[in-house]
């Protein structure tokens, strides 16, 4: 239950107040996400609860856990999120990351709940906006504004991970970009097929899975010890085929697209002439390059942007 509001018979709690009420919704968010910050299990439980609004039910909002509870339990099953002290230790980066999603989703479901104090970043009003208008659309907004502004701010964590990794960071990001554009932008994201965008895409559905599915792009196992060439080896044939067939060849469109979708400038410096930089050097950009074969080619023109 959040800080001096009642809540009603029959609600279950939002989450646990700290000993000293905050003086705003920002600072109370603060104390949720370092609460659980050395726990995975209470992570994803911090962000079940954000679902269910500040007096345990939001019906209208619940459906959207699913995705977003797949995206959180597949980075704790990694290792990404465990303590920095563990054995092996978390990822500087990923625990990042996922502290500013909890933190503006907390902050945002207390402003609904009454808390006061001004937004402290754009991301929260977006997640505000989830809040009185929950659509697939209004959520991808939120959800990967919170996601794109913890790559922009943590730069400097992700240039420490391994070569590997910090690939996989980029096909993490080109992943949940192409997700939103499959509801907010299907000619972009689909061409011809565009009207399967939208079914595709939302998040409260099961189809979302296979373009947010990261077990099949991403080692299972965090820290990454095997060189690049061994993990793209090993990459799944369905996550190779949608990665190189039909994101790749839009990548710049998409990139740019969203950078004005989420009004984060930024994000269009974490890509060059269609190769993902992030923590990644352009110089390195062949491994970006599709693969040969006819199934991609055919994918790439079945798909094809259109403007």
């Amino acid at each position: 239950m959040l800080p001096g509001r009642r809540e009603p018979r029959g609600g279950a709690p939002a989450a646990a107040p700290p000993e000293r009420p905050p003086t705003s919704a920002a600072q109370w968010a603060v104390a949720q996400v370092a609460a659980v910050a050395d726990s995975p299990r209470q992570r994803i439980a911090l962000l079940a609860r954000t679902y269910r609004g500040p007096y345990g039910r939001a019906p209208r909002h619940l459906p959207f856990r699913r995705a977003a509870m797949s995206f959180m339990r597949w980075q704790a099953d990694r290792g990404v999120l465990a303590p920095l002290t563990a054995r092996p230790p978390g990822s500087r980066w990923w625990r990042a990351v996922n502290d500013r999603l909890l933190r503006d989703g907390c902050e945002a479901m207390a402003r609904s709940g009454g808390m006061p104090g001004r937004p402290s970043s754009p991301a929260v009003g977006l997640w505000t906006a989830f809040v009185d208008r929950p659509t697939a659309r209004n959520w991808y907004r939120a959800h990967n504004a919170s996601i794109v502004s913890g790559y922009l701010d943590n730069r400097d964590l992700a240039e420490r991970e391994s070569m590997p990794e910090r690939f996989f960071l980029n096909v993490v990001l080109l992943r949940v970009l192409y997700a939103h554009a499959l509801v907010a932008a299907p000619k972009l994201a689909l061409g011809r097929l565009a009207v399967l965008g939208r079914f595709l895409g939302d998040p409260r559905l099961g189809m979302t899975g296979v373009f947010l599915s990261l077990g099949r792009v991403l080692p299972d196992r965090y820290p990454l010890a095997a060189e690049l060439r061994g993990y793209l080896a090993q990459e799944h044939h369905l996550g190779r085929m949608l990665d190189y067939g039909v994101i790749q060849p839009r990548l710049q469109l998409l990139y740019d697209w969203s950078a004005g979708e989420l009004d984060l400038p930024g994000l269009c410096d974490l890509v060059r002439d269609g190769n993902p930089t992030y923590a990644w050097s352009y110089a390195d950009r062949q491994v970006w390059a599709p693969p040969g074969g006819a199934l991609p080619r055919i994918l790439g023109r079945v798909t094809a942007a259109r403007p």
